[in-house]
């Protein structure tokens, strides 16, 4: 049987609204909406993407990115088919617009993938890779036996949710890794068929109900690399969100529909770390380089470093009980 989808209300004539993202999708029966995944049935809206897993894979938890989040633990992956955004740079666009129908693997039970995810003896659930709202339904049903099964669960999502089914799902998720794709509305318009604010309010809702939170800003040539952009970015988490929360800068690689750009030169993100770190901001990293100063986390205060990374791989970890263990100044994140 398949799984009646939540957040969504009737309209006439078997027509629905879907509620459950900013885009309030009007389907018509036997229609879908832009998602690719929730279906109008004969006045009913289905969940396409319930149990219908694309992707299972197992990754160090520093890929997500989460730096600050049970640090060179291993986590443990999934994802079903489909996208609530039509990013133009869109790394994993083979599955995030397809149909969930398209990819599955197999029809995974609940109790099969927690499961899993402890015979591989992984403490962490990741609900990650195309875009976790859009299997809302499935995500919320695992994460709720993850929870009974002391399992640690992140999102890693573009945002674009609506109030009431994030503020449900925040009583079941330990961690989230935000993709803030810029700061102007324009942008997320003409590459992503979105809008900023929905994504701004997920933030901020984020902290409120206390999920840990980390934000990454991919930075693409042309697009959204300008300093003067760059500089706003800060200015509104430091501003909204705090001058201790987590950022992560990134390189865009030429892909999809963006692939005559080109890869974001190592300048650019270490110029945005360094205007990151001048502006106040306690904890911020460059991403998809080779540079260990720049994946490392330091303590605020003494300057050390608390933990040394190379790309996703913890090579020194120097934090006790959650504190610098030369100053014992405490650091922002969840260790245990």
């Amino acid at each position: 049987m398949e799984k009646r989808a939540l957040f969504w209300k009737i309209l006439k004539d078997k027509t629905i609204q879907c509620q459950l993202c900013p885009h309030f999708c009007i389907i018509e029966p036997g229609k879908r909406g832009r998602c690719n995944t929730r279906e109008n049935v004969n006045g009913v809206l289905i969940a396409k993407s319930y149990k219908r897993l694309c992707s299972v894979a197992i990754d160090p938890v520093e890929k997500k990115p989460l730096y600050h989040f049970m640090p060179g633990e291993r986590i443990f992956s999934i994802a079903t088919a489909g996208c609530n955004l039509k990013c133009m740079h869109c790394q994993n666009f083979n599955i995030s617009q397809a149909k969930p129908e398209d990819y599955a693997l197999k029809i995974t039970t609940l109790k099969e993938i927690v499961e899993q995810c402890k015979k591989e003896k992984c403490k962490l659930m990741a609900f990650t890779y195309t875009e976790p709202t859009v299997f809302y339904e499935y995500m919320l049903d695992v994460a709720k036996l993850c929870k009974k099964n002391k399992i640690k669960t992140v999102i890693v999502s573009n945002g674009f949710i609506n109030p009431e089914p994030l503020k449900e799902l925040c009583k079941y998720i330990d961690a989230a890794n935000i993709d803030l794709k810029s700061i102007k509305d324009e942008f997320y318009r003409e590459i992503c068929s979105a809008r900023l604010e929905p994504v701004l309010e997920t933030l901020k809702t984020l902290k409120k109900n206390k999920v840990h939170l980390e934000i990454t800003n991919l930075i693409i040539p042309t697009k959204n690399d300008s300093e003067k952009e760059i500089k706003e970015l800060i200015s509104w988490v430091k501003n909204n969100l705090g001058n201790e929360t987590i950022l992560h800068f990134t390189a865009f690689w030429p892909t999809y529909k963006l692939n005559y750009l080109p890869e974001t030169p190592d300048e650019i993100l270490l110029k945005a770390r360094d205007l990151a770190l001048k502006a106040g901001m306690k904890y911020v990293y460059a991403g998809n380089i080779s540079n260990e100063k720049t994946n490392s986390t330091f303590c605020p205060k003494c300057k050390k470093a608390v933990i040394s990374r190379n790309n996703f791989f913890v090579l020194e970890n120097n934090l006790q009980k959650g504190k610098c263990k030369f100053c014992k100044t405490k650091i922002k994140g969840i260790f245990k």
